[in-house]
């Protein structure tokens, strides 16, 4: 469930479109803030919030809410004055686990709330209902925002609940590309997956199922298709790309999944398009048609054909045409003065690479929010300055043949060195312009997984006919390691 975009070269590497936006900074106390801008400046007293006034909104209930949450508590800002206005009818929570542990089989012991409450992802105290309602935190539970008047700083819910807000934090995140209803991507049986309630429907399909088609070659592809492994149903991924992962696997890396797939009874439908998903005599799902006549059966088809930011009614508030999403800068301020966007629909300077990206991923989500709530309530000032970093965990349940994790850290830019046979492990450099840009790791230690990040930061100079000469990851990874030092 994660990807990135980007575009748009930033020169010398800043990007600063939007005007100084809105900082919060507390003067005398919890009773009053004063907030600055360069076209105004309002001073409201915390004692008025009692009615339709609050300091702080933030419109959105998933992990970027969760994370932002923490952050305003940690610098004594949360209690009577945060509101969080939310779809769900649960407390932020950490959506990876909805395409790995919580699709489990009963007997593999899956994930299950407040099992993965927000921050426990992150090692944290697990932000459950009772941690918002301990911290004085309001929580408007399935009451998405309807609308926003920018000029009266109100936003409006779908119960009509207007909230005046004194900063308001954008983090509504992607909701789930779908097939159009007219191809049938609407009848009963067919899956698509961002939050609890999309997951337990899925498993109530599965304890029935005896056929599953996975479309999409992605992270919920793989994920899923592990998945439903789990339950030993009869498991095709379709997808229209020559490999798994285009995003971001080689095609020899994508060979060696495949083939680990393939050992688990999964089958591939490669560079395939569909035409429509039919539907049986009892209305449910019953097969996925191709383009080229063929249709495969399927009592169960799980769609994860990527993403789209959940940019709603912020049209105003400035979006990036490169790369979707509501543009900000690097302390996540848009064009429109105390107005905030954070995780995945924040189009950002991506620092370290000079350009412009959107990243969906649980770890900018995390890191997203910290620094933009820091930045607001406090005289942080720095820059934004993150990491690509990008990870999955498959077949992690009981009985499995072989559990996989793997993780990659950087930029999947230049020519790329493959160490290893996948058997126990395998590593994958990206080397541009002899500058170390990306590394991939399966299977690696603690240790050796700690060293990703430093060797993408550094981008250190790297000899590439040495890492083609070692004879396993260990090696390569030493090579790599002593360059650090060159």
């Amino acid at each position: 469930m994660s990807s990135i975009s980007n575009a748009i070269p930033l020169k010398n590497g800043l990007s600063l479109w939007c005007p100084r936006s809105t900082s919060v900074n507390q003067i005398s106390g919890p009773s009053s803030i004063v907030s600055t801008s360069s076209r105004r400046r309002f001073t409201v007293s915390a004692s008025s919030f009692a009615n339709e006034n609050r300091e702080f909104v933030i419109v959105g209930g998933g992990n970027a809410a969760g994370y932002a949450a923490r952050t305003f508590v940690e610098h004594g800002l949360a209690d009577g004055r945060l509101c969080i206005v939310s779809k769900e009818a649960y407390a932020p929570y950490e959506r990876p686990a909805l395409t790995k542990g919580y699709l489990f089989p009963l007997d593999k012991k899956p994930a299950r709330l407040p099992g993965f409450h927000t921050c426990v992802g992150s090692g944290g105290e697990r932000q459950t209902p009772d941690w918002y309602k301990e911290k004085g935190i309001e929580m408007l539970y399935e009451d998405p925002m309807e609308g926003i008047d920018i000029e009266k700083q109100t936003v409006r819910t779908n119960s009509g609940k207007l909230l005046k807000y004194g900063s308001l934090i954008i983090a509504t995140g992607c909701t789930a590309s779908r097939f159009p209803d007219k191809i049938g991507g609407n009848l009963p049986g067919v899956h698509y997956i961002r939050d609890v309630a999309d997951a337990n429907s899925l498993i109530s399909s599965l304890e029935k199922a005896k056929k599953v088609v996975v479309v999409g070659g992605g992270y919920i592809g793989m994920e899923v298709a592990a998945a439903a492994v789990g339950w030993k149903l009869d498991t095709t991924i379709i997808f229209p790309e020559d490999h798994l992962m285009t995003r971001l696997f080689t095609p020899s890396l994508a060979q060696k999944y495949e083939q680990l797939y393939q050992d688990y009874g999964v089958r591939f439908v490669k560079g395939a398009s569909i035409k429509n998903l039919e539907a049986g005599s009892d209305g449910r799902v019953a097969g996925v048609k191709l383009e080229n006549g063929s249709t495969i059966e399927a009592d169960t088809v799980v769609v994860g054909i990527g993403a789209k930011p959940a940019i709603g009614p912020f049209e105003r508030v400035g979006l990036s045409s490169a790369v979707g999403g509501i543009q900000v800068d690097g302390q996540f301020r848009t064009s429109v003065p105390g107005i905030f966007a954070i995780g995945d629909v924040a189009a950002f300077p991506l620092k370290i690479y000079n350009r412009i990206a959107r990243v969906e991923h649980v770890d900018h989500a995390r890191r997203s929010a910290h620094h933009c709530v820091k930045s607001l309530v406090t005289a942080h000032t720095a820059t934004y300055d993150y990491l690509p970093y990008f990870y999955s965990r498959v077949f992690e349940y009981e009985g499995s043949q072989r559990k996989v994790w793997w993780q990659f850290f950087g930029d999947n830019v230049g020519e790329t060195v493959e160490v290893g046979n996948f058997d126990p492990k395998v590593a994958t450099f990206w080397i541009d312009s002899g500058k170390l840009k990306g590394v991939f790791l399966e299977s690696g230690s603690p240790e050796e997984f700690q060293l990703l990040p430093k060797l993408a930061r550094s981008q250190p100079s790297i000899d590439k006919a040495k890492l083609e000469k070692a004879s396993s990851v260990e090696e390569a990874l030493e090579i790599a390691k002593a360059s650090l030092q060159g």
